[in-house]
């Protein structure tokens, strides 16, 4: 029987563990996740009021349900917890699925000021992960300025345009959401240094940006037409036609008086963040123009956007994981369909799936052949894999040096805990936001 652990419970572990079961009648499958909840972005990634994708957790705790399949939460693998060669000798493999948990920088002057975030820290706040930090986003901010033109900058811009009213239903931290509701924020700039045609957001996520109340989105019709395809979209593929389509649409409106206004800029790239009072007070940008090649130029010209508020999403980024090779140029670690590469030479009974593998890239459906080509390649090895000798439980080998994990009783439990916790607030569900409450709901009411 092959026994195999798999770290990270996120889409990319799910669709691992649900190809290994499915692939081989006795295999057994040991989920791991540092945190104590499951489902990796989908749980701390998907925006609270995008419950059509958020329900895809229905589909992942099939997977975690299934009689070979066990979730063990709140095991740090690495640095810090158990170590991957340890982890080697507890199972026949091990298959890293652990994303790509870090932001591409900026690199300019000011990067760092005290209200400049990446997206990212701004989105775990909001979604509730236990490592998030509440330090006052958008308190005293009049005006923030977003880097970036993907579906995540379109998710923090949404984010700052809501108010309580919309946000109530979802399952946000009750603190996020008096934060967010108490927000001044009424001009929120999302700026990409590339044109209109070139976005990388979805017309889907893009539309829902018109659809918010008492928000009016403007775009700059004569800075969108730096774009040789504004005034024709009709020769770009499906998802880029549709786009400037819709910026188009917005271009043609006049603004109605909203209380809150989204400009959607292009052609600028962030220079600087400049200081005021100590922290940031605006974002110094260069134009840039089309360089015919696909890529832009500066042009030497500037333009200062005020902003208390900057949030950069510009990329995740793969962090090296203690006892595993890494390519820094890539964020991901070296391999050969699945199979880690160590100086370029197979390591029998290590593999990778999902983003630390081919990159951050793709949307959530993309892990799914990512993962079988992965779950593929260690079946084909199993033969070897099986002749060497691993504890009949793990989970006991684990527990005898001290580690405890969260069990999917003690995820039940601390789903219950959410529930409640909505209920006394009025609401639906409301998320646990911090470690102490996770573990305590945890392992004070399952095992």
């Amino acid at each position: 029987m092959l026994h195999v652990a798999v770290v990270g419970s996120g889409p990319s572990g799910c669709y691992t563990a649900q190809g290994l079961v499915q692939q081989d009648p006795a295999v057994r499958v040991d989920v791991l996740d540092r945190l104590p909840c499951p489902y990796g972005l989908v749980r701390y990634g998907v925006a609270p009021d995008h419950e059509k994708i958020k329900s895809l957790q229905n589909n992942l705790r099939t997977v975690l349900e299934h009689e070979r399949v066990r979730f063990l939460g709140g095991v740090q693998i690495g640095a810090g917890g158990i170590p991957a060669a340890r982890l080697r000798e507890l199972y026949h493999a091990v298959v890293y699925c652990v994303g790509a948990a870090t932001d591409r920088h900026l690199g300019i002057p000011g990067e760092d000021l005290p209200g400049s975030w990446s997206a990212t820290q701004f989105v775990s706040w909001y979604s509730a992960h236990p490592d998030a930090v509440d330090d006052g986003f958008v308190r005293g901010a009049l005006s923030a300025v977003v880097i970036g033109v993907g579906n995540v900058a379109v998710d923090v811009t949404r984010m700052l345009a809501r108010g309580t009213a919309e946000l109530s239903p979802t399952d946000m931290p009750q603190t996020a959401l008096t934060a967010l509701g108490a927000s001044r924020v009424t001009d929120i700039a999302m700026v990409g240094r590339r044109g209109p045609s070139q976005a990388r957001f979805t017309t889907k996520e893009l539309r829902e940006l018109g659809s918010l109340p008492d928000t009016d989105v403007t775009v700059d019709p004569a800075e969108a037409a730096l774009d040789p395809a504004w005034s024709d979209p009709s020769a770009l593929p499906g998802a880029q036609r549709r786009n400037v389509e819709v910026l188009r649409g917005w271009s043609d409106t006049p603004p109605t008086g909203a209380g809150r206004r989204i400009h959607l800029r292009f052609f600028l790239r962030p220079v600087e963040l400049l200081a005021e009072e100590g922290r940031v007070g605006a974002v110094r940008f260069e134009r840039t123009a089309p360089d015919g090649q696909g890529g832009v130029t500066g042009t030497g010209r500037f333009e200062v956007l005020p902003a208390q508020l900057v949030l950069r999403s510009v990329g995740y980024r793969g962090v090296p994981l203690e006892g595993l090779p890494f390519d820094p140029a890539t964020g991901t670690v070296p391999n050969l369909a699945g199979r880690v590469l160590r100086d370029g030479v197979v390591t029998p009974g290590e593999y990778v799936a999902g983003w630390i593998k081919r990159g951050p890239t793709g949307v959530i459906g993309t892990n799914r052949p990512c993962a079988k080509e992965t779950v593929t390649s260690l079946i084909e090895d199993a033969a070897v894999l099986v002749g060497k000798e691993v504890p009949e439980d793990p989970l006991t080998a684990l527990r005898a040096e001290g580690v405890e994990p969260v069990t999917w009783a003690g995820w039940q439990a601390i789903e219950e805990a959410e529930a409640e916790l909505g209920a006394r607030l009025g609401r639906r569900v409301v998320k646990l936001a911090d470690w102490r409450s996770l573990l305590t709901a945890a392992h004070g009411n399952a095992g």
